[in-house]
């Protein structure tokens, strides 16, 4: 029995490293931003765990607190923000590039696109400090 693909020419496959994301700065900022989702995913459900904890009484929610104040979670929960804050700001500044927004047939400039963002994410953080902060 002959073998058809004994006569087909092989192609040809460049070898990919591992690492290939780590040789530019946007191949590892893209692989961050998309690990920050990880993150995300754990402030979301501390969020949950904290209104489950707050629903289920004051000892419930003073157990959880204390678990709060444990040195290994305060050390995830400080990655995440930095992580959090990165995914923001990588996001804000993708904005641009997928919207491609014209005015009288110009695009707009970016900084018109992604500046929003960056002034609602500020009022919104300044209404919510003010909100916890005021006692």
């Amino acid at each position: 029995m002959i073998n058809p693909t004994e006569y087909l020419p092989k192609s040809y496959h460049t070898r990919l490293s591992t690492y290939w994301w780590l040789t530019r700065w946007a191949y590892l900022k893209f692989i961050l931003r998309e690990g920050s989702a990880v993150f995300v995913a754990w402030a979301v459900i501390v969020t949950l765990l904290q209104i489950h904890a707050l629903a289920r009484g004051p000892a419930e929610y003073a157990e959880f607190q204390n678990w709060l104040r444990s040195p290994l979670v305060l050390v995830v929960n400080a990655v995440s923000l930095l992580f959090i804050i990165f995914h923001a700001v990588t996001w804000f500044n993708l904005a641009p590039k997928a919207m491609a927004i014209r005015l009288g047939g110009k695009r707009l400039p970016n900084l018109a696109i992604a500046g929003p963002n960056y002034i609602a994410w500020a009022v919104i953080s300044a209404a919510v400090a003010w909100i916890l902060l005021r006692g």
